[in-house]
């Protein structure tokens, strides 16, 4: 019998162990024994665990006390998302989304399942992605959703499956937001072989949910082999999509400015591929003039890969043309980044920092909820705000009550 590590985890934290076998398949003898102290609610616990289907190959994550009706719900959930079924995985992703505790560790288990069945894929696949990224971004009127509609069919055509995750902001005010994105890819919808899913940000910096990176897990693990991610324009929101996608591409209409203004522009350093919409009619002769002047305003950028040079292309989603090319284009950048190392190693990266920015956005949120903080916090906040004490003092009093009773 092998014995898995005993870690110390807090509550919302599960402990990593050695395998995770089919949970309703599993007796109560061979399932696991577990000794602990403490529940869900408390703040600090630690199990042992030991089976004998526990081996050494691949991590997963279990957790304490599930339920049979919980078993059979990932049971389904799985099964469904590996074959491919469209309503399995909006359900999951739903999962993910979720802000209730409970379901919030579900979905930290069905997530590791779906990782490890990834990572098979992988091996079989030469250890290459089994599905390409692509980040979609622009200014509200860059005709977004209609050229993902046109690339989608296109591609859908070939066989391939593509997955749309199109985030847009939340109202401020409301919490609301509006997600007429699948409303606008009317055909695309309709397709078998496509997935949508809209997302509110509910107020997320960036314009991106905190969610995005695992639901681009579960469009892969249900075997969608492109991965759009759309989102609005908002300044934030082109680098934080940058940072999940292996190509981003940023999308500018004909009226995006002069060269000048493509220098000012900061973001198009992280562009690798910048796309002029709507290239037809009368708006043929400014999109050649607006595609010539961002080519000579890239090449005054510093470069972001040593081996991709960023290109400016023009498409029309109205009569498809340049679409096919920017395909080749898009396929081209892969092929680079594959032969180069630049891809898995950018992939590699990129985890790191979506783990640091959840440890933060975590780490801010266990501060404002702690006691000591709360105690001070509106005391100081008026303080501040009557112009009594400086922001920084009132900043270093509430970090000084959080470290001392922490």
């Amino acid at each position: 019998m092998s014995h898995c590590q005993m870690i110390m985890v807090s509550s919302g934290f599960f402990r990593l162990c050695q395998r995770l076998p089919s949970l309703s398949t599993l007796s109560n003898e061979s399932r696991l024994r577990w000794r602990y102290s403490g529940n869900l609610t408390t703040n600090g616990y630690f199990r042992a665990y030991s089976s004998s289907r526990c081996v050494s190959t691949a991590p997963c994550l279990h957790v304490v006390d599930l339920t049979e009706r919980e078993k059979r719900a990932l049971d389904r959930l799985y099964d469904g998302l590996v074959k491919g079924h469209r309503a399995a995985l909006a359900e999951s992703i739903t999962l993910v989304e979720t802000q209730h505790p409970r379901k919030k560790e579900l979905a930290q288990v069905l997530l590791q399942r779906v990782l490890a069945y990834r990572q098979k894929q992988e091996r079989a696949n030469g250890n290459q992605p089994v599905a390409f990224r692509i980040g979609l971004s622009g200014p509200p009127g860059a005709g977004k959703s209609s050229f993902i509609e046109v690339l989608g069919k296109m591609l859908t055509g070939q066989h391939h499956k593509v997955s749309v995750l199109a985030v847009d902001p939340s109202s401020c005010t409301t919490g609301g937001s509006l997600m007429g994105d699948k409303t606008r890819m009317t055909e695309l919808s309709r397709d078998m072989q496509a997935f949508i899913r809209p997302s509110p940000t509910l107020g997320t910096l960036g314009g991106v949910t905190r969610t995005t990176n695992e639901a681009i897990v579960l469009c892969e693990g249900a075997g969608y082999d492109v991965v759009l991610v759309e989102t609005v324009g908002v300044g934030q929101s082109e680098f934080a999509v940058a940072d999940m996608v292996d190509m981003f591409v940023l999308l500018i209409p004909p009226a995006g400015g002069d060269e000048l203004q493509g220098i000012k522009r900061g973001i198009i350093e992280m562009a690798d591929l910048v796309v002029v919409t709507k290239s037809d009619g009368d708006l043929v002769v400014p999109a050649r003039r607006i595609q010539a002047e961002y080519t000579s305003a890239l090449k005054l950028m510093r470069k972001k890969s040593r081996c991709w040079k960023p290109k400016v292309v023009r498409v029309s989603s109205q009569t498809g043309e340049g679409v096919a090319d920017l395909w080749n284009t898009m396929l081209a950048f892969k092929s680079v980044g594959l032969n180069s190392g630049e891809l898995l190693t950018r992939r590699r990266n990129q985890q790191k920092v979506w783990m640091w920015n959840l440890i933060q956005e975590n780490a801010l949120r266990h501060f404002q909820e702690h006691p000591s903080v709360a105690a001070l916090l509106l005391q100081l906040e008026e303080r501040v705000t009557r112009g009594e004490i400086s922001p920084g003092l009132a900043a270093d009093l509430l970090l000084k009550a959080f470290t001392s009773t922490s």
